[in-house]
């Protein structure tokens, strides 16, 4: 392991230690959140992937996905809320220092001094009712408006809301019904017509603060349009889907690694079971899955780090989210199976684990979908045409 690595796993593993006290009070709801999140600010991993050149650590997608399976093996919930944040810039991120147009290297400047200087949190708007990540089907639009454009809408399941600094927000332009035209801007949470809703109540994860979010005609200026350019963002998506995919692989396996750990330990203490022939041979193979789906997601990290935007990378993005889903439906059923009641017991991990582990079905891209593509990409259909990809 190289020293940039270790040092970001360091830090990962720093910021595992600072928010494991308050794992178990978040997920009950007796404290927020953003008590996890403060430690997220000052543990510097904000700015893991923005260039060196603006004063990042420049770390690859391999580098994230190992610093995101760390801090989930503590807290799922603070490593999908750190994963929201660089979905919100990971593509400028990989523009890295690449001379960029006036409007949006300007643009790419000003977030990053948002992220390294002021230590702010970003976070991405996308998902609607009815719709889901699907950005074909999104309906919040954006018309010009003052000295740049107004958004009106809603998001559904906006992660990091009442925490996150700056969102990201996909829209559509109000007088196109081009399903392939989404532009993205950057709205902040204070901003005029913006609110959230009531905190999502769901079995899990209260620590990602889930609300929905609406916009009621809000201001945004030139500025604040992603890159100072409308349009692009389905193309993008279609040839480079990992953002919305794989840094949820990454903090499920982290998940996913914990899981079968938290097993083991409760096999082991039991000495009938730990001796049955059977369940130990059950346990060699889910560690097997997991070393084989391990293998999986950094083999993912690795295309996107050298062939990214190639049909085979995001093949690979697809097969490593549908994997990781399987490895932990596997591991929950195996958990309530050898581990009995300790498993179904409100104090241990296991049962909080065991609430997580389905929504990395939810999460995009969904078993389906993930199936799909490679499906599709295995009988030579075309999936750089955004026609064949079904978001």
């Amino acid at each position: 392991m190289d020293t940039a690595s270790a040092s970001m796993l360091e830090r990962a593993a720093a910021l595992a230690d600072a928010t494991r006290p308050h794992v178990a009070d978040i997920d009950r709801e007796v404290v927020s959140g953003s008590v996890a999140y403060k430690h997220l600010r000052s543990s510097g991993l904000l700015s893991l992937l923005v260039p060196t050149a603006f004063g990042g650590d420049g770390g690859t997608f391999s580098q994230y996905t190992e610093v995101l399976e760390k801090i989930a093996q503590t807290d799922l919930a603070t490593a999908l809320g750190f994963n929201m944040h660089n979905v919100a810039i990971g593509s400028l991120c990989e523009a890295g220092d690449t001379a960029l147009p006036e409007g949006a290297a300007r643009f790419r400047a000003w977030v990053f001094d948002q992220v390294i200087n002021e230590q702010k949190l970003f976070a991405s708007a996308t998902s609607e009712a009815g719709a889901g990540a699907k950005l074909s089907r999104l309906q919040t639009t954006y018309r010009p408006g003052g000295d740049g454009w107004v958004l009106s809408g809603a998001k559904s399941f906006v992660s990091l809301a009442g925490v996150a600094d700056y969102f990201i927000v996909a829209a559509r332009a109000a007088d196109d019904d081009s399903e392939h035209e989404i532009s993205h801007f950057v709205v902040a949470a204070g901003d005029p017509g913006v609110r959230f809703g009531q905190f999502w109540n769901g079995a899990a994860l209260a620590g990602t603060s889930t609300a929905t979010m609406f916009l009621e005609d809000v201001p945004v200026s030139q500025e604040r349009l992603m890159m100072n350019v409308q349009g692009m963002s389905l193309i993008k998506l279609a040839r480079e889907p990992h953002w919305m995919i794989s840094g949820y692989t990454g903090a499920y396996l982290g998940l996913a690694a914990s899981m079968c750990a938290e097993l083991i330990a409760v096999v082991s203490r039991d000495a009938r079971k730990s001796a049955d022939p059977v369940v130990v041979q059950q346990i060699g193979r889910l560690v097997v899955e997991l070393r084989a789906t391990r293998a999986l997601v950094r083999a993912a990290g690795v295309m996107i780090d050298t062939r990214r935007g190639t049909p085979e990378a995001a093949e690979t993005v697809h097969a490593a989210k549908y994997r990781t889903g399987e490895l932990l439906a596997e591991l929950a059923d195996a958990c309530v199976r050898l581990g009995g009641t300790v498993a179904l017991n409100r104090a241990h991990p296991l049962e909080r684990m065991l609430r997580e582990a389905p929504f990395c079905r939810v999460m995009p891209a969904k078993p389906a979908e993930c199936l799909e593509y490679v499906g599709k990409a295995a009988l030579g259909v075309n999936m750089r045409d955004v026609r064949n990809f079904t978001w």
